[in-house]
């Protein structure tokens, strides 16, 4: 559904988007911003932006509310079609880098500008997290771990950093971060990208032509890709089977990325020998998953990188302010490369 009268819309410059009245626009002392996901932390989110501006006027989407007055929806994994009551939106602004659950709302309102956060902490939590995993890996500790609750003592060769190439799907803010960390720890390190990218220590690949060159020379592959619809499914058994035997799987990226059976199999089968997942199709993971019965397989509960109030909500309120002034957004998604 598309913004409806007294509503500023954006006119896209050079990947900026600036703002110019359509019809007389609403007082702007009666904005709003409206807080829309469906965890437990509204009130933290609502509490943080009125501590560094206690003038904006913010809601629940559960709290009764002008619906005509917001102009501004922070969101983060929203319930369907909870955009579209609102006629008078601007901009919508995801409060993490993730924005694939906004294109996937059918209901979204359309032509309206979207941005998301480009935080240094969730780049560096990110990094952190896939260290952390690899060393795990390296040294076998989740075996041990495993080993331990059999009470099983088995000394086992460890690995050592100069072992693998680790290869990194996706070198955007999170990607680069991480590929910079891995060359202070002196890992072999390359990555792959839909558009060439240049860093310095990495080997690079990118497009279609030069995947399967890149998959097959990561004994370590670690999915930190956008989900679009380019990339959902992407790790499935065809790629699976490029990578070198033996590979080991870190995917903490977005649960869309994976076909699930398709990795048990490969595991099972012995040609993977084991991931480290945080993000899945549907969280909570149902306890009925199969994940839960491989020793194979280390989950965490979607924590590797998370968005930080105080951290983030100085982003989110410079923008808003830019958006009062009719200034460029910044951190716009592209709608065509949906991200």
């Amino acid at each position: 559904m598309a913004p409806q009268g007294g509503v500023l819309k954006g006119i896209r410059y050079f990947g900026l988007t600036f703002f110019t009245n359509n019809h007389q626009p609403t007082t702007n002392s009666n904005m709003s911003i409206v807080i829309i996901r469906q965890d437990d932390k509204i009130e933290l989110w609502k509490k943080a932006i009125k501590s560094v501006d206690p003038g904006i006027k913010v809601f629940s989407y559960l709290e009764p509310h002008n619906k005509e007055e917001v102009e501004v929806a922070l969101v983060w994994k929203h319930p369907k079609g909870t955009l579209s009551p609102y006629p008078n939106l601007k901009y919508i602004a995801s409060s993490g880098a993730g924005v694939d659950f906004i294109f996937e709302d059918e209901t979204t309102p359309e032509k309206l500008p979207i941005t998301r956060v480009v935080d240094t902490m969730l780049a560096s939590d990110m990094s952190e997290y896939v260290i952390a995993a690899i060393f795990s890996y390296l040294k076998h500790l989740n075996i041990y771990k495993t080993d331990q609750f059999h009470r099983i003592w088995k000394p086992r060769p460890y690995h050592r950093i100069s072992d693998f190439t680790v290869g990194i799907m996706g070198l955007g803010a999170l990607g680069t971060v991480l590929a910079k960390d891995l060359i202070r720890f002196g890992f072999k390190t390359q990555g792959w990208a839909n558009s060439q990218k240049e860093l310095q220590g990495v080997k690079t690949f990118h497009g279609k032509n030069e995947f399967d060159v890149f998959l097959s020379t990561s004994q370590i592959l670690v999915c930190l890709l956008p989900l679009t619809v380019e990339t959902t499914g992407i790790l499935n058994a065809t790629l699976f089977h490029r990578l070198p035997k033996g590979a080991y799987v870190i995917n903490a990226a977005r649960g869309g990325h994976l076909v699930d059976l398709d990795l048990i199999e490969y595991i099972e089968s012995g040609h993977i020998s084991g991931a480290t997942l945080d993000v899945f199709h549907e969280e909570p993971l149902p306890t009925s998953h199969p994940f839960w019965e491989s020793e194979k397989i280390n989950m965490t509960p979607h924590y590797a990188s998370v968005s930080d109030t105080d951290s983030v909500v100085p982003q989110i309120l410079a923008n808003y302010r830019r958006m009062k002034k009719g200034q460029p957004l910044l951190n716009l998604v592209s709608e065509i490369k949906g991200y």
